[in-house]
């Protein structure tokens, strides 16, 4: 019995050990701005491309803006790119879309 108690203290360590070093790598992230008018021209917005915080902009209830989205190729956050190329962007997901996705 006692050692499955010291593989389950282990496992309990592990997990909390994972979790501490996600939020840390998050943290460490450069913040991301908003894109400018400029940065938009020939742009267009592309929801479910943008790797976790990295997304330009809108990513779903409870979140305001750039970097803010929690997951790879969330559907709902969108990130600019040029003008006729997003539905053409495949990811594990499938492919970019014009509109978010719920």
């Amino acid at each position: 019995m006692k050692n499955a108690s010291t593989i389950s203290a282990l496992v309990g360590a592990l997990a909390v050990a994972g979790t501490l070093a996600g939020a840390a790598s998050a943290q460490n992230m450069p913040a991301k701005k908003p894109p400018t008018a400029a940065q938009e021209a020939g742009m267009e917005k592309c929801y479910g491309v943008a790797k976790a915080h990295q997304n330009d902009c809108k990513a779903g209830a409870g979140t305001s803006c750039a970097g803010t989205s929690t997951v790879d190729y969330q559907a709902n956050a969108w990130s600019l790119v040029k003008a006729g190329t997003c539905t053409t962007i495949k990811t594990p997901n499938g492919m970019g879309s014009l509109t978010a996705k719920m």
